[in-house]
């Protein structure tokens, strides 16, 4: 729905009041992107049991591809569940 710099842009701009946080965007692998900028940790986030099967997987490719980046899984509390980027 949005271009790759608009949603920079609305990433900015939600996140602008939080001074230790830094919006940058990349094209191709997270993992490529952690590493190239020396990232030692993947965070993600879990809403459902239905999502950890996906992240899994996911997890395991990027270890698969460096054990330099780890991933970290985080949950909700339930007021947030609803949240996904997708829909």
């Amino acid at each position: 729905m949005f271009t790759f710099d608009e949603r920079l842009q609305l990433a900015r701009s939600a996140l602008e009041d939080i001074d230790n946080v830094k919006v940058t965007g990349y094209r191709g692998l997270t993992v490529d992107f952690a590493r190239e900028n020396e990232l030692a940790v993947i965070i993600r986030g879990l809403r459902a049991v239905s999502d950890f099967e996906y992240e899994f997987q996911l997890a395991n490719m990027n270890r698969h591809l460096t054990e330099e980046v780890e991933t970290v899984f985080l949950t909700p509390t339930e007021k947030y569940t609803f949240i996904s980027s997708s829909l």
